[in-house]
């Protein structure tokens, strides 16, 4: 079982959730996070949905996370990240910051 992963995210927040600023709302957020998961399944670029949607400041690096290790994430995100082959994308990860795509890159 490995002990670290590397990871690419897109995260959308809403009113009200962990450290947000977005003044969308939660089911916006949600119908958007599903409209980017279907693009991503047609072949879209994922970096380049992350640099333009994503809320989290690793944007600007196309989602890009770095190596993260155990504990070091929320559960959810962790379980997903670790349950993903590498070059795998998460379904609609839900979390106390938002909604996530998550795509395992090591």
């Amino acid at each position: 079982m490995a002990e670290t992963v590397r990871a690419s995210h897109i995260l959308l927040m809403y009113q009200g959730s962990m450290r947000s600023t977005a003044s969308r709302s939660k089911a916006e957020a949600q119908a958007k996070i599903q409209e980017l998961a279907g693009q991503i399944q047609a072949g879209g670029d994922f970096a380049e949905l992350a640099r333009t949607y994503s809320d989290c400041p690793s944007k600007a690096k196309g989602g890009d996370l770095g190596t993260f290790g155990r504990g070091q994430m929320v559960g959810a995100f962790e379980t997903s990240a670790f349950g993903l082959p590498v070059g795998g994308t998460s379904g609609v990860v839900e979390t106390d910051f938002g909604y996530h795509l998550i795509r395992r890159t090591g």
